[in-house]
């Protein structure tokens, strides 16, 4: 699947990034994909071009470009138990330091980019991640409601986004949940909170899965779970194409 690396102008410098698109055709809907807190590495290439297969063309930008190129923090070619503790240690703090102010702000970038893209139909987009990426993800698709048609987060934190963010998202949303990700109180609070907002969303736990199921370069993968995430994204993808905001 055909890829380029890219550098998206922001209100605060330029984030680097890629963007994986099918072969030939086009313009195809845009999906702006956000990484977990590892960051940009194969295993997102991966993922992104298997989407990109499906026939969207995926931008994938870096997360923490204000902390230097990627990847910022070195990773292990496998993270294991072993290397968790100490990678965490050095990522936490980026990850904080990525406030929702910032996240506002490059999520109105990379929209922007997507929507002056040739290659890409006219919006509105999708969007989707992973980990701290899914809570990017819904802040990014509340930020910008007349932007985004469908967003999809994977073992996120997506309950810090808060009662405030659902009540202005406007996409069709699904939330696939780690077993251990939320407790059942926190789970429901979230569930109700997004019924008051009127949201249209669905959410689930995907069984026998760890936070972090979705990455084959971690201890925590699972190929059901990574299955079951593509049964639930193709689908919602699918079904917003040309949908009006």
């Amino acid at each position: 699947m055909p890829t380029k690396t890219l550098s998206i102008a922001t209100e605060d410098g330029h984030a680097e990034g890629f963007a994986a698109f099918p072969e030939g055709g086009g313009p195809h809907p845009g999906v702006l994909m956000y990484t977990d807190g590892f960051g940009l590495r194969p295993v997102i290439r991966d993922l992104a071009g298997e989407l990109a297969g499906h026939g969207y063309y995926v931008l994938v930008p870096h997360l923490f470009y204000r902390h230097g190129p990627a990847p910022v923090v070195e990773l292990p070619a496998y993270l294991g138990e072993d290397e968790r503790a100490a990678v965490f240690a050095r990522v936490m703090p980026l990850i904080e330091a990525h406030t929702a102010e910032r996240a506002r702000r490059d999520a109105a970038a990379y929209l922007a980019f997507l929507a002056a893209r040739s290659e890409v139909a006219a919006g509105p987009f999708a969007v989707t991640g992973y980990c701290v990426g899914g809570l990017l993800a819904v802040r990014a698709a509340a930020a910008h409601p007349a932007e985004v048609a469908a967003v999809a987060a994977f073992h996120a934190p997506v309950g810090a986004a808060g009662p405030a963010a659902y009540s202005e998202l406007r996409a069709r949303v699904h939330l696939g949940h780690a077993e251990g990700d939320m407790t059942d109180e926190a789970l429901g609070a979230l569930h109700a909170e997004l019924d008051t907002a009127g949201v249209d969303y669905t959410s689930e736990v995907y069984p026998g899965t760890r936070h972090g199921f979705t990455m084959s370069d971690t201890d925590a993968f699972s190929a059901a779970g990574l299955a079951r995430h593509w049964d639930r994204l193709l689908p919602l993808l699918a079904g917003t194409r040309g949908r009006p905001a």
